[in-house]
């Protein structure tokens, strides 16, 4: 986990590169990405990329069985399984292929790989032996050259290959030390600004994986109407990460700093961590990085393995019986 952590940044040259030739063009109106769990979230930060950049492709992300009843051959469909053999996700590279809409694929082998051959549909194939969360790099850069070979965004690839030059995970390694004590032994929720939320939702499912812990998020103006009542009545310890942004609106700014000062009141203990950097991609994965290293560290503590998934294995394998 530790090399993972620190060789990251050169997953976005190699990702680019295996999609340098892989792309179909046509004219469509919308992107359709399916995937579960590690294998959707480069659509959730490609999603955070396109609104900071205020580029329409008409972007929705699918995490369920099969394809939602809107979808046509207007769409362009990537399916993303890192392993290959995420059911849910073969499941709708199936219902692609019934109803004939054009279809890519993301995956480092499985059976999503061998129906690509099958069905000469076209694919970038990623390097094998890492878990699903722990290899964005990949699976960003390939999705983001797709898009651009297909002609559905622009060829603005610049600051994707920076970030094998700029980010710095050593750098992170005493700042996440630090977080990494103040969560022992209580419940990590990270909060973040709307624009923001699937940062926060990233951090959680590295807390969950990594760490084997229960975690939660939640977004800004969203949880000032429900979930911040619920500390009234208080039956665990939390530790909340509020991820915040200098370029935010100054009233969500606001409202962090209320809702901690509030928390405190109820003996519960944030920290606010900034998100460093002014372009959007760098402020992204710098945060990927520091959870990494927080749940790495957070996972020593408890013993526990930070690379294994013992529990969704042994539920994968029940599903099949």
């Amino acid at each position: 986990m530790k090399k993972i952590i620190l060789d990251f940044p050169k997953q976005f040259k190699i990702g680019l590169e295996v999609a340098k030739n892989i792309g179909i063009k046509d004219k469509f109106d919308k992107v359709l990405i399916c995937g579960m769990g590690g294998s959707a979230l480069p659509g959730d930060i490609l999603e955070m990329w396109l609104e900071d950049k205020k580029i329409n492709v008409g972007l929705h992300i699918h995490r369920n069985y099969g394809l939602p009843y809107q979808i046509d051959k207007k769409y362009l469909i990537i399916c993303i399984s890192y392993s290959g053999n995420t059911e849910e996700t073969i499941s709708s590279f199936m219902e692609a292929r019934k109803k004939k809409i054009k279809t890519i694929a993301i995956t480092s082998g499985g059976e999503l790989l061998e129906l690509c051959h099958r069905y000469e549909v076209p694919f970038a194939k990623i390097p094998q032996g890492y878990q699903p969360r722990m290899a964005l790099g990949f699976q960003f850069s390939a999705l983001i050259k797709i898009l651009v070979n297909s002609g559905i965004i622009k060829n603005n690839l610049e600051n994707v290959l920076a970030l094998e030059k700029n980010l710095k995970p050593l750098k992170l390694k005493s700042q996440a030390k630090i977080i990494t004590k103040k969560l022992i032994n209580k419940i990590p929720i990270v909060y973040a600004s709307d624009k923001f939320r699937k940062l926060a939702r990233i951090w959680k499912i590295k807390f969950n994986e990594s760490v084997k812990l229960p975690a939660f998020y939640n977004y800004f103006p969203e949880l000032n109407h429900n979930e911040m009542t619920g500390f009234a009545n208080l039956q665990t310890k939390f530790y909340v990460i509020f991820l915040r942004d200098s370029a935010e609106n100054t009233k969500i700014l606001k409202r962090m700093k209320l809702t901690a000062e509030i928390l405190k009141q109820k003996m519960i203990d944030s920290s606010f961590i900034d998100l460093s950097g002014k372009e959007i991609l760098y402020k992204i994965f710098s945060n990927i990085l520091l959870s990494d290293w927080v749940s790495y560290y957070l996972a020593l503590q408890y013993k526990a393995d930070p690379v294994s998934v013992n529990l969704q294995e042994e539920f994968k394998k029940k599903l099949k019986r």
